[in-house]
């Protein structure tokens, strides 16, 4: 009987270290207590009971085991501890039983108490603590154990000393894989990730051996960095060590190489995958996206929905209407809208802003603002991309109508904002709205931005406020090309082509490159002053620099010529144009003069 009850005793004991269930553990306790005899409820029974609470992260049900617990020993404090060490709002807890312990006659301390102490410091951020623990680890001599070693050193890394976690580091006798890993991962986090890959080689310089984790870290790494080649040398190491990849590992290498765009290899390693995740297919369909393959894109999500276990997220289906948001919204956009509402992601933030950015692409500005609506939560950046989607539909009046609507529910413009909807009173000619937004940028300090000083030359151009637009680029210390090239386009419209070549000019000499919008600004000025031989001049130049000039240019220069009588030149022009048959508005010209 004795001897049953010792094997079921072992039984249950060895279930206590594999169960992770808070649920399960608490009906193993019960069974625990009910089927085993009294005399087996040894320090050892309750000291597993308290570490699988831990595991299952209830440091309250490990605090009540302690509680009632007949006889305890240093391993129950040291559970008890650890159980503390794992929960940020319990981690200082672990310090007061030190107290407890220290008040205990014939207890002292041992490392794997120590350990338990710096995670708890670790999940706490005290670095003050964590180098008085350091201090009391000297001198207790827990520096020759390689947990201690591992822990101190994850302790200085979350806690952002790396200068002290290097020291840690080399101090240590120990550098077994988990260290390694520990150093490596940690300097990755803190956005150090040149010197997290400088750790990797010296790693596999000093003889140690990478396994699955460290693989996944460092192309992690080559992820965020971009860096290919360094990626395949990863990848190839990977095979070379005979390393089996699991799912993390397959993952990161998919990651790895959709970033940096070799979709085709990403595809060979996918089909490798014997079960692949959310993560798997959103990767490869975040790769497709950022090399502007839709309709793979959309192969993908099928192939997602019958292969993978998992339904598609929030995530995936953000990628994928973006990635096909330049196609008819009736061929694809449409169609997901409607399986996103059935599924209930309507009102996400990643999918809505997808959603009427498709819309916009496609005209429907309609649908884009059904779709805004649906929105519970709705910040700067979506009211943002309504105003600018509007704007660039040349529908100034709702991008003005949904500016006021931000301002109204208490949001606060960005230089974006701003930018965007000065776009659309410029469109509109709106002058007193323009004014009005030109306080608000300088109220909260963005007039000084270069793309809102663009903005706000263009619009007064438009309008006929020459002088304004003229004050605002002489403030702007080094005006890019878009405000150049608002206020040429604002001297042309008005006939100043005397100050439209100056401005032309001025643009050469700083160094900037005039774009296809300078070349039709300046010919238009040009045209409308009948300056032939300097419309000829630009012509030549803007094909010397390589531009292709487009059915504006070709109408620019037909008018000029044209109009000064050189109607040979302007057919020759006419016939060559690769627009001739397109655009019969040069011909009209030509006939009429």
């Amino acid at each position: 009987m004795s001897s049953a009850s010792s094997s079921l005793a072992d039984l249950l004991i060895k279930q206590c270290t594999s169960t992770t269930s808070l649920r399960k553990a608490r009906q193993l306790h019960a069974l625990i207590l009910t089927s085993i005899p009294i005399t087996l409820h040894t320090p050892y029974t309750y000291n597993n009971i308290i570490s699988m609470y831990a595991k299952c992260g209830s440091p309250e049900d490990s605090h009540n085991v302690f509680d009632k617990m007949p006889e305890r020993n240093i391993i129950s404090y040291s559970a008890l501890i650890a159980a503390y060490s794992r929960s940020p709002n319990n981690a200082h807890l672990a310090f007061d039983l030190l107290s407890q312990l220290h008040a205990t006659d014939g207890f002292r301390l041992y490392s794997s108490t120590f350990t338990g102490l710096l995670q708890a410091s670790l999940c706490m951020g005290d670095n003050v603590l964590g180098s008085a623990l350091h201090c009391q680890g000297v001198k207790f001599g827990f520096l020759d154990d390689k947990y201690v070693q591992t822990s101190l050193l994850s302790l200085y890394l979350n806690c952002k000393d790396m200068e002290c976690a290097k020291k840690v580091f080399y101090d240590n006798k120990f550098k077994d894989t988990v260290a390694w890993n520990t150093i490596i991962n940690g300097f990755m986090k803190s956005e150090k990730i040149l010197q997290g890959m400088h750790y990797f080689g010296n790693m596999v310089r000093s003889g140690a051996r990478p396994c699955k984790f460290t693989y996944s870290t460092m192309l992690n790494a080559c992820s965020k960095l971009g860096d290919y080649d360094i990626g395949r040398v990863v990848h190839a190491r990977v095979i070379l060590s005979g390393t089996i990849a699991d799912l993390p590992l397959y993952n990161a290498l998919l990651d790895m190489y959709c970033t940096c765009g070799d979709t085709r290899t990403a595809c060979t390693v996918f089909s490798r995958i014997e079960n692949p995740d959310s993560v798997s297919c959103n990767s490869m369909i975040a790769g497709y996206a950022g090399n502007g393959d839709g309709e793979k894109v959309m192969d993908m999500f099928v192939r997602f929905w019958q292969i993978s276990t998992e339904k598609p997220d929030e995530y995936t289906f953000a990628a994928v209407i973006s990635a096909t948001g330049s196609f008819p919204s009736t061929s694809y956009g449409k169609l997901l809208h409607a399986q996103v509402t059935k599924i209930g992601l309507q009102r996400s933030v990643y999918v809505g802003s997808t959603l009427f950015s498709m819309y916009f692409k496609n005209g429907d500005s309609a649908s884009a603002e059904g779709v805004f609506n649906t929105l519970l939560k709705r910040d700067v950046v979506l009211w943002t991309d309504m105003i600018a989607g509007y704007s660039r539909l040349a529908e100034g009046e709702n991008a003005i109508r949904f500016f006021t609507g931000m301002l109204e529910e208490g949001h606060k413009p960005d230089g974006f904002t701003l930018s965007s909807v000065l776009s659309a009173c410029a469109d509109l000619a709106a002058e007193l709205q323009g004014e009005m937004i030109h306080s608000q940028a300088i109220k909260r300090g963005y007039d000084v931005e270069m793309s809102v000083s663009g903005s706000l030359i263009d619009m007064y151009a438009k309008i006929g406020h020459l002088k304004a637009a003229e004050v605002i680029i002489s403030q702007v210390k080094k005006p890019d090309l878009k405000c150049w090239n608002s206020i040429l386009g604002g001297y042309g419209n008005h006939g100043k082509v005397i100050e439209a070549l100056k401005v032309f000019d001025e643009i050469i000499k700083l160094g900037l490159c005039p774009d296809r919008v300078t070349y039709l600004s300046i010919l238009g000025a040009c045209s409308h002053c009948g300056l032939v031989n300097e419309g000829r001049y630009l012509w030549s130049l803007m094909l010397e620099t390589g531009l292709t000039p487009g059915p504006k240019h070709y109408s620019c220069m037909i008018s000029l010529l044209t109009r000064a009588g050189l109607l040979v030149e302007a057919e020759q022009m006419i016939i060559e144009s690769p627009y001739s048959s397109e655009n019969l508005e040069n011909f009209v010209k030509f006939m009429c003069s």
